[in-house]
């Protein structure tokens, strides 16, 4: 597994390398948001980690860019800790969210999670149909009329979970364990913001959704 680490904290980026190299992980390294883009243009990557505040252009600016090309999981590092900060770093396309300073146990825990779900391969039918939406869970890829929309890792993952499981309400603190497999402690409006843009994407009118079902109260559903 191929993996970008960006941050202009040069100390920080050569000691991530060194344990995610011990891992058995190929580990390539930027210090600016500029060079972050071009290298994931070109690099191949199967993971980034992207800190939020860097010269050029700072981490957001990077992630949406990235995102223009390219559905590689993102994984955001930042000083800052304001659950704003978070949800405009979904906003712009992040997959998880890492606050500084960190353990680096925590760190690769959350790499191996991200890691483990963009490439692990169905189990059962590989696809799965419910009006004009599509899912092939072999290639990871959600299609509407025949269209591939782009979606990120944890927007499919959350969109496979909801759609293998029709009807069946999750709670916000449920869709956080089960899709990122651990509690981010209160901070459930990333759920939130997660189904906003699938509906987004996914839903002929967004504001009114055929698929993607609030259970007031409650949480979220799938209407099959």
């Amino acid at each position: 597994m191929k993996i970008l680490v960006v941050d202009d904290e040069k100390l920080l980026v050569k000691g991530i390398k060194f344990n995610l190299e011990n891992e058995g992980y190929q580990v390539e390294c930027a210090y600016d948001g500029a060079a972050a883009v071009e290298l994931a243009r070109t690099g191949g990557f199967d993971l980034i980690i992207l800190d939020l505040m860097m010269p050029e252009i700072d981490g957001l600016e990077a992630c949406m860019r990235i995102r223009e090309f390219s559905n590689v999981p993102i994984i955001m590092l930042t000083a800052r800790s304001e659950d704003t900060d978070k949800i405009i770093g979904f906003e712009c396309g992040a997959d998880d969210y890492i606050t500084k300073p960190f353990n680096i146990l925590e760190l690769k825990a959350r790499i191996r999670a991200m890691l483990r779900r963009a490439s692990g391969g169905a189990q059962g039918k590989s696809q799965i149909t419910v009006g004009d939406l599509t899912l092939d869970t072999e290639q990871r890829v959600a299609v509407r009329d025949g269209e591939i929309v782009e979606l990120t890792a944890k927007e499919y993952d959350l969109i496979e979970l909801l759609m293998k499981n029709p009807r069946r309400v999750y709670s916000r603190e449920n869709l956080m364990n089960v899709v990122w497999g651990y509690s981010y402690a209160g901070d459930y409006r990333t759920v939130d913001v997660h189904i906003r843009r699938l509906r987004e994407k996914l839903e002929r009118q967004p504001a009114e959704p055929d698929h993607i079902m609030t259970k007031w109260g409650v949480g979220y559903y799938f209407k099959g």
